[in-house]
């Protein structure tokens, strides 16, 4: 069974997001053994330079190596848009491959350091629209979970 790791940096603030994610992860958990990783958040001043920022994500990047694991996908702007299918097909290419786990990661609002894209196997981006950051964590566990429904052939894709 494919282990699949999302680490994140911050934690889900209202209740209706961390009840969707909950749903997911059940879902998710009949095809794969998911873990989430919440990291700390760094804390910048109200308006941080950039140098502050090049900081706070060199200080993130360092927590969110330390837990991953296996093929690393960062989910960045820069990174190659799929359709649910190509998704689909990359986590099972994943587990063909031989790989046991892959590992999502979700930056904070001021994304990832170079050090994490650079060692990411794959760079994932959801959407060239704006989504509130926290959001990206209940749209990444539903993708996951439709990725396994397809591969499955299941009913919940159309």
């Amino acid at each position: 069974m494919l282990k699949v790791r999302l680490i994140t940096v911050g934690k889900l603030k209202e209740q209706y997001l961390r009840d969707a994610c909950a749903e997911y992860a059940k879902r998710i958990g009949r095809f794969a053994s998911l873990q989430i990783i919440e990291l700390d958040e760094s804390r910048l001043s109200d308006k941080p330079s950039r140098s502050e920022i090049d900081k706070a994500l060199a200080k993130e990047a360092d927590a969110i190596l330390r837990a991953c694991e296996g093929y690393l996908i960062a989910l960045c702007i820069e990174g190659k848009q799929r359709t649910s299918e190509e998704f689909s097909a990359m986590i099972e290419e994943i587990g063909v491959r031989g790989q046991g786990t892959v590992s999502f990661v979700i930056g904070s609002s001021y994304g990832l350091s170079d050090q994490v894209k650079s060692r990411a196997a794959a760079k994932f981006s959801m959407s060239k629209l704006t989504f509130p950051h926290q959001l990206a964590r209940v749209m990444l566990l539903e993708q996951i979970y439709r990725a396994f429904m397809i591969a499955g052939g299941g009913q919940y894709h159309k």
